[in-house]
């Protein structure tokens, strides 16, 4: 066992007088030598979907004899263009072009020719957002390849398929057998990050990032009725092999859950019952809350920032496989093969439903919008689990406990805690808001989105209500290449304010109407402002020497009593502030004309 070899391995060297000296990479070398623990034995039924390696068209993980390999971004895309050239089913589209110049590309598997039928639903399987989790660029290769030549072309009399291999491009061709320690293959795994070290998985709502605005473009030019976004876990063992889940899933909050509710009640039954059939065995997804495998189990976050909590807000059915990292990469590869092919099957049969519940979520227009979902202290309910056996060793590394799994199937079924997410801020929809035609960069993001705005042609004084912000924090921290920042919070300030020619008048009576609240509103911990995108209002501009506040401050309380009676108020209930010459008068100096009036006044209007 990989425990094992290492454990002897560490033995052996902590005896040698070597150690006392930093040790030869070239001699030891422990980080090659097998440390994961074991596997369980599997020999799923969707082995039949393998082709020799005669095959002409064999994939390079079919043909690598341990189906733990998978090909480069060149050799990916030259196999895609031989079999765009020999198949009239598939053509290639790019869409976008990585920080790096790498064309960004999905594949298309259509019988409609360049114009898609509407009446035919369309499923977008999305690879490699993380690019060292790139099981569904296999699986999609060999999909497509038996679409294209191999008798399943019929797939595509009611679907259309469009396959994008590997999103996030640049991390997938930083590539090394050291990328992700907690995986088990491929040999050789991508970045998880970009080359602008961004995790694209971040990026639903701010789109900052080059790949995820191409992204944006085509699911708003093909409009797909389901998204499935394929990744490979972090965490803890157990038995399942392709786990999924989505925003709203058993019944838990969702903001759109018409949707939810088909996933719940035709998806989910039916892609489970073709994987069991093919030896696999699918779960929900889910997440350890703890070092303990016992303490219970958490839907790891709904935040619009993922693809599932942007999905929800977006009314873009939208599911994230987590296949499980501890498996081998056959099998991984080989369940989302399945998992692809029957979410295919399910949309050729009750399509027209999952189209309802999308119009259906779409004319939601919720007066309050929940937002900035956190963990929930209560659990949700206990549910059954499909556990790996483990014992607890001391460890001389960390000095504590540590975790040793077994790699056998825990006959007896866990029964676990499962904790959701709740929301810890309702927000009031506004009619619409306003953004000025200076911030042309914040308008780009939300015409990015596909929100509908209304651009105006001359300047327009308009009543709204702009937002003074509330003891502003700025982050300890970068987080995705931007300092965030947290607001106590908000009061509005009634104010008739010009908006020059080009700002936008954004309307919250759209189906995207719950995103541009979360965009537009500042304590919203999505929004733009909260990812640090209006620094500018957090600095005073001009201020007041002592010499000139002081004697204005004693002419200010000698002039209206009722300043002075708050003045004396303060002075008493806070010592440190009495103590604080300097603070004392930038009370009075904050109640003048000659104060700076929009330091900390968000510069987005709100009408309602």
């Amino acid at each position: 066992m990989r425990y094992t070899v290492l454990l002897a391995l560490l033995a052996a060297l902590s005896s040698s007088p070597a150690m006392s000296q930093t040790p030869s990479v070239a001699n030891t070398a422990p980080w090659d030598q097998p440390f994961l623990p074991p596997a369980p034995a599997w020999d799923g039924a969707s082995r039949a979907l393998l082709r020799d390696a005669s095959d002409p068209w064999v994939t390079v993980f079919e043909a690598d004899a341990e189906h733990d390999e998978s090909p480069s971004y060149d050799d990916t895309r030259a196999w895609f263009d031989r079999l765009d050239a020999a198949s009239d089913l598939i053509r290639i589209e790019q869409f976008g072009v990585s920080p790096e110049g790498r064309p960004i590309y999905a594949v298309i598997a259509s019988k409609d020719g360049p114009e898609f039928d509407p009446s035919k639903p369309v499923l977008l399987a999305q690879a490699g957002i993380h690019p060292g989790e790139i099981d569904g660029k296999d699986a999609g290769m060999m999909l497509l390849r038996d679409i294209a030549f191999n008798g399943k072309d019929s797939l595509l009399d009611r679907v259309n398929l469009i396959l994008i291999p590997i999103l996030s491009v640049d991390g997938h061709e930083r590539a090394s057998a050291y990328s992700r320690p907690n995986q088990r293959g491929p040999r050789i795994q991508g970045w998880r990050n970009t080359a602008t070290n961004q995790n694209l998985n971040r990026d639903y709502l701010k789109l900052d990032q080059p790949e995820m605005r191409a992204v944006r473009g085509l699911v708003l030019k093909y409009r797909p009725d389901l998204y499935v976004d394929i990744h490979v876990t972090d965490g803890m063992d157990y038995q399942y092999d392709v786990t999924y889940g989505y925003n709203g899933e058993n019944g838990v909050y969702s903001r759109s859950p018409a949707i939810a509710g088909w996933l719940d009640a035709s998806f989910k039954p039916a892609i489970n019952a073709a994987l069991e059939a093919e030896g696999h065995i699918p779960g929900e997804l889910v997440f350890g809350i703890g070092a303990d495998p016992r303490a219970g189990l958490s839907d790891g976050g709904l935040g619009e920032r993922f693809s599932n909590g942007w999905g929800s807000a977006a009314h873009v059915p939208t599911i994230l496989v987590e296949n499980h990292s501890l498996k081998p990469y056959e099998q991984r590869v080989l369940g989302t093969y399945v998992f692809l092919e029957a979410a295919m099957r399910r949309l050729a049969a009750d399509g027209p439903a999952l189209r309802a519940a999308i119009a259906a979520d779409s004319a939601l227009r919720p007066a309050e919008v929940p937002a900035n979902f956190a963990p929930d202290p209560t659990p949700a309910y206990t549910r059954t689990f499909k556990g790996i056996r483990y014992e607890m060793y001391d460890s001389p590394a960390s000095g504590r406990p540590e975790i040793r799994w077994l790699g056998l199937a825990d006959p007896e079924p866990w029964s676990l805690p499962f904790f959701g997410s709740r929301p810890t801020l309702t927000l009031a929809r506004p009619e619409a808001y306003w953004v000025p035609s200076y911030r042309a960069d914040i308008i780009e993001r939300l015409r990015l989105h596909g929100i509908g705005m209304e651009t105006l042609d001359a300047a327009r004084t308009v009543s709204v209500d702009m937002l003074r912000l509330d003891d502003p924090k700025l982050a300890t921290r970068a987080n995705e290449g931007r300092v965030a920042v947290t607001v106590a919070g908000v009061t509005p300030e009634r104010r008739d304010w010009a908006f020059p020619p080009g700002s936008v008048r954004v309307p919250t009576d759209q189906p995207l109407g719950d995103i541009v609240v979360l965009l537009l509103e500042p304590q919203s911990s999505e929004s733009f402002f909260a990812w640090g995108m209006f620094p500018e209002v957090l600095s005073r501009v001009e201020y007041i020497e002592g010499y000139a506040i002081a004697p204005l401050a004693e002419a200010m309380m000698a002039a209206d009593p009722a300043l002075k009676a708050a003045f004396e108020t303060k002075l008493a209930a806070d010592a440190a502030f009495a103590a604080d010459g300097n603070a004392r008068l930038g009370w009075f100096y904050e109640r003048t004309p000659f104060y700076d009036d929009r330091f900390r006044l968000y510069p987005v209007g709100r009408e309602d």
